[in-house]
């Protein structure tokens, strides 16, 4: 089973099941757990994703992809093209290598699919179509000044990550920075970026209080798969309420400005 038929297993359990127990939505931007206690301190170690978290890029994931796919003739405006295209937006959150993979079937197509998918959306990121989510870099720098370690991680490879945080000046903004490879290789859902921010910086004793903030499916997953005390779906990118919630958060932001608030008021 790869991960989208997991995450879809899981949303169709949790559609049968009813809401997700322990959390209650108020038709307000901040929903909390109604019932989570917690039995260590929460936030010392915070791990945010990137585009859609703290990071817009205004569909450059569709246009990148775009320009991949026709270099590996894939034709526009064919069925082909749009049920790849779904697919990718549909697993936006995952290691894009892992994405092709499943699009291409064989590891060389996987990986001239994922070269041209990050020369394209570098190229787009160096034409300034990248800007911060409102209210995150000043987030970021609050988490830190309460004394929080924070990490930022994305599914796209080393040499896109960088080209992001250039073109908005985030070089230093964080404590550590996360790339699937950076990680063995292996991107969301799986725990391994947050597991890594746990034991290379050091900063918190116990994964309970770990804080993971996201805006899909699959953040949602790597958060609880790794442990985290807390798992924030936020509602600036990719998926809903209703999917952050199916898929584990426990709690669902407007956006990530809202993070320190929430830390705050849970210490």
């Amino acid at each position: 089973m790869n991960a989208t038929d997991e995450m879809n297993t899981v949303d169709k359990k949790n559609e049968t099941a009813g809401s997700t127990p322990g959390t209650t939505d108020t038709g307000s931007d901040t929903d909390t757990a109604a019932t989570a206690t917690a039995p260590t301190p929460h936030g010392r170690l915070v791990v945010l994703d990137m585009a859609g978290t703290t990071v817009s890029d205004g569909g450059l994931v569709e246009r990148a992809f775009e320009r991949a796919a026709e270099r590996l003739g894939v034709e526009p405006g064919t069925p082909d093209h749009a049920a790849k295209l779904r697919y990718v937006l549909d697993t936006m959150g995952e290691s894009k290598i892992s994405v092709f993979r499943h699009l291409f079937g064989t590891e060389e197509l996987a990986r001239r699919a994922n070269s041209a998918f990050e020369e394209a959306y570098g190229e787009l990121v160096d034409g300034g179509l990248v800007t911060p989510v409102p209210g995150a870099r000043a987030a970021v720098e609050q988490l830190r000044a309460d004394g929080r370690t924070v990490v930022l991680t994305t599914g796209f490879a080393r040499v896109t990550q960088d080209a992001i945080l250039d073109a908005l000046g985030w070089q230093d903004l964080a404590d550590l920075t996360l790339c699937p490879a950076d990680a063995g290789g292996r991107g969301r859902p799986f725990p391994d970026m947050v597991l890594t921010a746990f034991l290379r910086t050091g900063a918190a004793a116990d994964v309970r209080e770990l804080v993971v903030a996201g805006d899909t499916a699959y953040d949602m997953l790597s958060g609880c798969r790794a442990g985290a005390g807390i798992v924030a779906g936020v509602l600036t990118g990719a998926h809903d309420r209703a999917t952050l919630t199916r898929n584990g958060a426990t709690h669902v932001l407007g956006s990530v400005a809202e993070l320190p608030r929430l830390l705050a008021e849970s210490a």
